[in-house]
Order: C-alpha cells, then sequence, then structure tokens
C-alpha cells in the first residue's frame, strides 16, 4: 500500500528530524565499519550504534543471498585500478574557463561523450566539477549552487530515471556530512568536493562489481535470454566470457529502435553464440532458454523494475515456464517511485517506423518503457549485493538517509 512505501518512511523521517531541536543520526550498519563501497553508500557518516533492530541484523539471512564475503571478493577484483576510472574529457578547457563561465548541462555534455560512461555518472561528475568551480563564499550559497545544478540536469530530460535518482542520491551523499557546521569554509568545500569525487568513483566501478556478482549466475552450456542493449548486461557477459564460461546468448530484436542488433553485434566481437529474435518470437524460444538477464532504465520501491518495453511480457513468459529472470542494475537507478500500474508513471514515447505509411486515423503506442512488478523477477544483480526484490524498499531507505 502507498503509505507503508519507502517514500513515506523517508518523508516521516524528515518530518520528525525537523521537529525535534536536537537532530538524531541513524545508522543501520550490519557489520563493522570498515571502507567497502556498499556500506559507504548505505551511510556515508557511519555512528555505530548498539540499539539496531534483530530484523536488521538478520536481514541477510531473511533476504539477501550474497555474503560480505562475497560482496568484497567482487569489490576487491575490480580493486582500486585508476587506468579504468574516466579522466576530464575536455581538461584543456580549464585553462580558458575565465573567458566562458561554466555551465552544468556543458560539462554533462562533454561527459556524455565518453561511450562507457553513463548518464547518470556523467551528471555525477558534472555536479562534482560545480563544486570544483563555485564561487561561493558560504556552505549555503554552496548547496544553492548545487541544488540549482542538480534541478538543471534532472530537467534535461524529465523522462530518465536514472538521472533524476544520481543527481537525488549524489546530493544526499556529498551535502549531508555532520562535521560542516564546525569547520571553515574553504575546509568543508574540499570535504563536499573529496565526498563528491569519491561517489563518483563509487558510481563509475558500480557495473564492474555487478558483472563479478553476476557472472556467478551463469554456467557452462547455458543459453541466456537478453532483451534491448544494457551496458551492465554486456558487462557481465563480457566478465563470463573472459572466465572462460561456454554460453549462448537469444538477443530480442528489441524495437522500436532494435537496439538488440547493437547488443547481438558486440556480443559477436567477444566470440560468444548470439542467435536474433524477432520480439515477437520470445514464447516460440523460451523453452531453450535457461535464464533471462535484463538492465533497467529504474528500480523502484516495490522492488519491481522501469525498463525498455517488452520486459514485462518477457517476465511473463518466463515465471509461466519457470525461469529464472535476474535484472543487473546500480544503485544509482534506485528511485523513489511506486508505479501502480503500466500507466503510472511519466511517459517515455518514441516514435516507431512500421516501414509503410500509417493512416492519420490509426492510433500508434509510442510508450517506449514498462513496468515489471517484483514477483515476475528472480534476482537483482547491484553493487550492493546480489538482492531479491523484497529487499529492495529496505535498501532504498538506507540509500536515501
Amino acid at each position: 500500500m502507498w503509505w507503508r512505501s519507502a517514500s513515506f518512511i523517508l518523508d516521516r523521517n524528515d518530518n520528525l528530524l525537523q521537529d525535534d531541536s536536537v537532530p538524531k543520526a541513524e545508522s543501520r550498519m550490519l557489520s563493522p565499519p570498515s571502507s567497502s563501497m556498499a556500506e559507504t553508500l548505505h551511510n556515508p557518516n557511519p555512528i555505530p550504534i548498539n540499539n539496531i533492530s534483530a530484523y536488521y541484523q538478520t536481514r541477510a539471512a531473511h533476504h539477501g543471498v550474497v555474503t560480505s564475503d562475497w560482496l568484497a571478493q567482487a569489490q576487491a577484483a575490480v580493486g582500486h585500478d585508476q587506468d579504468t576510472l574516466p579522466s576530464d574529457p575536455d581538461s584543456s578547457r580549464n585553462s580558458s574557463s575565465s573567458e566562458k563561465p561554466f555551465s552544468v548541462i556543458d560539462e554533462f555534455n562533454n561527459w556524455r561523450k565518453q561511450p562507457d560512461l553513463a548518464e547518470a555518472v556523467a551528471a555525477i561528475r558534472a555536479l562534482a566539477s560545480v563544486i570544483r568551480s563555485s564561487e561561493a563564499t558560504t556552505m549555503m550559497e554552496l548547496q544553492r549552487e548545487l541544488k540549482t545544478a542538480s534541478d538543471s540536469l534532472k530537467s534535461w530530460d524529465t523522462t530518465s530515471i536514472s538521472l533524476t535518482a544520481g543527481c537525488d542520491l549524489f546530493m544526499r551523499y556529498v551535502t549531508r556530512t555532520s562535521a560542516v557546521e564546525y569547520e571553515d569554509f574553504n575546509a568543508a568545500k574540499s570535504r563536499f568536493l573529496e565526498r563528491a569525487l569519491k561517489f563518483g568513483e563509487i558510481s563509475y566501478k558500480a557495473r564492474k562489481i555487478i558483472a563479478m556478482l553476476g557472472q556467478d549466475f551463469i554456467f557452462n552450456g547455458c543459453t541466456i535470454l537478453v532483451h534491448g542493449f544494457s551496458r551492465v548486461v554486456l558487462e557481465i557477459l563480457k566478465t563470463a566470457a573472459q572466465s572462460k564460461k561456454v554460453f549462448r546468448v537469444l538477443c530480442t530484436e528489441g524495437r522500436p529502435d532494435r537496439t538488440g542488433l547493437r547488443f547481438a553485434n558486440e556480443l559477436a566481437k567477444l566470440d560468444v553464440p548470439v542467435k536474433l529474435l524477432i520480439d515477437s518470437a520470445v514464447a516460440y524460444s523460451m523453452d531453450e532458454v535457461d535464464m533471462v538477464i535484463v538492465g533497467a532504465d529504474g528500480v523502484v520501491e516495490s522492488g519491481g523494475i522501469i525498463n525498455m518495453m517488452g520486459t514485462y511480457q518477457i517476465a511473463l513468459v518466463a515465471k509461466s515456464m519457470d525461469k529464472p529472470v535476474y535484472v543487473a542494475a546500480e544503485s544509482y537507478k534506485f528511485a523513489r517511485l511506486y508505479p501502480l500500474d503500466q500507466k503510472d508513471m511519466v511517459p517515455a514515447l518514441r516514435a516507431v517506423d512500421f516501414g509503410v505509411p500509417i493512416p492519420k486515423k490509426v492510433e500508434v503506442e509510442t510508450s517506449a518503457r514498462d513496468y515489471t512488478p517484483p514477483q515476475y523477477l528472480t534476482l537483482l544483480f547491484t553493487d550492493l549485493g546480489v538482492l531479491t526484490p523484497s529487499v529492495v524498499s529496505d535498501e532504498l531507505i538506507q540509500l536515501y538517509l
């Protein structure tokens, strides 16, 4: 029900904090403090407390299927390879920055030129540049600049769930630091920038951590069905292929933009056996499939996902034939949304080319994505661990606290 959603709990907690004259810091740490990515994302200012409920202490046993050791191993495998971190896409402009005023949209577009950089990560990098180039003299001015820049990025594409969620999580992570009021402005600004760069690094490495976790579910001789083009799904399959696993992939065409064709080409470059299907052949081919792996535009509070049109019907067919459906999604795609049905979300429209003229009297459905409820999903591969849909709301609360 709507009043039990994560957004309701978060809004209620915010109201309680505003009414209380003494701020109360909360922490939901489930293990001893460490510098791991998951713990850093869960609580940017960890303050150990002893009165954690039994539910949170045993959360992994109730809902999770990944141990802390397994997640730590995936993070360690990614390591601190600085060569994998993106560099400033246009460092030459720094010398002439005084001639042209800083624009967060221009900075965002510069980062978007890097083909392997997700849109949300580009926004996070652009927001970090806002701190670096800010001429604010007080924390209030700096936070106001960040809020304005974040709103500008979110309005750049109001249909992008990951862009909105990434900006919101950046603001939560960077600006919520308890010791800022006790420092001078320059030290506080440096701390903001440090946290911004850290969050950017966390977000950039998320895809490789998911790949390390997800490839363990791929076994020799299996057949995998994928839908559309997802860079994180491609990274999982690439990691599995590099681990010398032998598998084949069934790839849907992905109408209307036919992103499946692009995905099939990428798999062919990796020498992975791939078969291209028209979208309507999913049910026909499902008996060959051992698992379905899809990406997500956004992960919502219910544990369901919003993704490319056709994901819902694939999940329905897979469920009816008892095939597992795995979702690969970075934590910056966790959004404070709770759609109740297919029409209960911001429409993302896309033109459809049928190859022949369509009479004006014929109405064409141009929605580009659909909502898949959590009961049709098996597991979610995230940089926070491998989660069941039922635990997503809890993880989302911790991300936004």
